[in-house]
């Protein structure tokens, strides 16, 4: 047992070459080749301002109405990009419109500052205790 060892067996390359080769074919299928590249409207963009004696003017640049709508639909809050709320702490103030109507002037809803012969003591004796 100490001086036989089990010997490996023989190394099959035609094996090993049908396994590569079957990999690069996977590879390759899903594989795709992206010519368009646009800046994404997902991250800030930040403005590099030239060099103050430089003669060399920036080229005007044509606008692209897609990528200008993408850019403000990316800045956009949640309420206004969906229809619904795409995940669970969204649900909480999606619907952010009042049950009532704001009417200042309905004494049940609110409640000014009044004072009384009370406060109004407290008051005096706060103001002469300082």
């Amino acid at each position: 047992m100490s001086g036989a060892k089990a010997e490996k067996p023989p190394v099959d390359l035609v094996h090993q070459d049908a396994i590569h080769v079957e990999t690069i074919r996977k590879e390759q299928s899903n594989q795709k080749l992206h010519t368009q590249f646009s800046i994404s409207p997902y991250k800030k963009l930040h403005v590099i301002a030239d060099k103050p004696m430089s003669n060399n003017t920036q080229d005007v640049v044509e606008e692209d109405p897609a990528f200008t709508k993408a850019f403000h639909m990316a800045r956009l809050e949640p309420t206004k990009k969906y229809n619904h709320p795409q995940t669970e702490s969204q649900e909480i103030g999606w619907i952010s419109t009042p049950v009532l109507v704001s009417d200042r002037s309905d004494r049940r809803l609110h409640f000014y500052r009044q004072s009384s012969d009370v406060t109004k003591f407290m008051e005096t004796a706060s103001r002469i205790s300082k």
